[in-house]
């Protein structure tokens, strides 16, 4: 029983810590003292380093020597990496959605669209990216693809990191309507099962964040010189 209790807490710990660093609470960069932290969330050394553990596992903490953990501070050209990588892994996810997606599923993806785009109307698009709007409508497909490796590689490993990009990034980079438009292309590629459409879709959908992010590393490179 103490066992589990010691789980719980680690485990609520975790959801909490991530919660924190993706918003931005723990600056980029900055160093995380985990007897601070056992003393702010009144827990003991077990269950925060069990946290902590998983937290790294993530990517969004890093182990520097002589330094400690610190919070992941991303660079643009690791983003560019990452979304290479969701550019060819989320394009087999999209294709094998189309062969086991369910009509549930496909109505469930059509109601949060026409909440999304409820919300970018009354809200100028801040909720879509800031409310995780944009996350909940791919993590949705790769759960959809059935693919047990996909999922952990896209869902687990790279999602709070783009989450975290996200809060981080400026509006004025954001692309909210063209984003959702896209959507809905994707969404109709679905419902009528077309995965070569869906896939080549989804890579282009994906290329065109990526194509944003080298822009404005070339825009920052510019700056510097």
């Amino acid at each position: 029983m103490a066992a589990a209790k010691e789980l719980t807490k680690s485990e609520n710990l975790t959801e909490q810590l991530i919660d924190l660093i993706v918003k931005g609470q723990f600056a980029a960069g900055s160093k995380i003292s985990e007897p601070e932290l056992a003393r702010r969330f009144g827990v003991s050394r077990g269950p925060l380093r069990e946290a902590m553990m998983r937290v790294e596992s993530l990517g969004l903490v890093e182990r520097v020597p002589h330094v400690g953990a610190r919070v992941i501070a991303l660079s643009r050209e690791k983003l560019v990496e990452i979304y290479a990588v969701r550019e060819a892994l989320e394009g087999m996810a999209v294709r094998l959605a189309c062969q086991h997606i369910t009509d549930a599923e496909i109505e469930a993806l059509q109601q949060l669209l026409d909440t999304h785009q409820q919300h970018i109307e009354e809200v100028e698009g801040a909720s879509y990216f800031h409310q995780q709007g944009d996350f909940d409508f791919h993590y949705r497909i790769i759960q959809a693809s059935r693919n047990s490796t996909l999922i952990g590689l896209l869902c687990d490993e790279l999602y709070h990191l783009l989450r975290m990009y996200r809060h981080q990034s400026q509006r004025s980079h954001s692309r909210p309507e063209q984003a959702l438009t896209e959507h809905f292309h994707l969404l109709s590629a679905l419902r009528e099962r077309d995965a070569e459409l869906a896939e080549m879709l989804m890579r282009r959908h994906i290329m065109r964040s990526r194509l944003l992010i080298e822009q404005q590393l070339t825009e920052d490179k510019e700056k510097v010189s």
